[in-house]
């Protein structure tokens, strides 16, 4: 499973892209007001500092301005990805996008139903959201999984990432449903490399080695 990191803070980006885990980068529109800056000055910084894609979001929300605003984006950087809401005007763009060979990412997908339609329409990715799934009783890692094993058993190459992850059980969770991608806010990231018993290890070990030298 590959790790995305889900911020548009650039400073944050490139620690953690020293550590040599991320892969690409998703953003939004309040992802993005959190940084203070605009998408024209953030989006070009972060595709220059990843390897993989990195998703920038459409504001349009019918067809053609969605069109419009994807042939914009895709000019700043050959990784740059369009994301896109999973509504009917979304579907109908990502149709004309996929066409022209511009990569897409639906977002704001809530069900299987919805993963299917933006698939089938040509989106390169879908985005279920956990957290908010789980916020109204719904289990969202089981969507994940259940769109990976559908897309799995009918050949559909779209690759699912898992979005809306709150914490560390989340991202352990999609690992196990065989998700292509999780892409991750920071402060989960920061997480996941922490543990008691490694802190403790690493004390004892260093301990034993200055003892080692008297």
């Amino acid at each position: 499973m590959k790790i995305f990191m889900d911020t548009a803070n650039v400073e944050e980006i490139k620690s953690y892209v020293d550590w040599g885990v991320v892969y690409g980068v998703t953003t939004n529109p309040s992802l993005i007001m959190k940084s203070g800056r605009t998408q024209a000055e953030v989006i070009p910084e972060i595709a220059a500092m990843v390897e993989g894609p990195v998703s920038a979001e459409v504001i349009a929300t019918e067809c053609e301005g969605m069109v419009k605003e994807a042939r914009e984006l895709v000019k700043i950087a050959d990784n740059v990805v369009i994301k896109i809401p999973c509504i009917p005007e979304g579907l109908k763009a990502v149709k004309i996008l996929a066409a022209e060979g511009i990569k897409t990412n639906v977002t704001l997908i809530f069900s299987m139903s919805q993963a299917l339609m933006a698939a089938r329409a040509g989106a390169t990715y879908v985005s279920p959201f956990i957290g908010r799934l789980d916020d109204i009783g719904v289990d969202g890692v089981q969507l994940v999984a259940n769109i990976v094993t559908a897309f799995e058993l009918y050949g559909i190459e779209t690759e699912v990432i898992a979005a809306s992850i709150r914490n560390i059980e989340h991202v352990e969770k999609v690992m196990l449903s065989g998700c292509h991608i999780a892409t991750i806010p920071t402060k989960v990231l920061a997480q996941m490399i922490k543990h008691d018993l490694t802190d403790k290890g690493l004390a004892t070990f260093l301990a034993d080695y200055e003892k080692s030298k008297k």
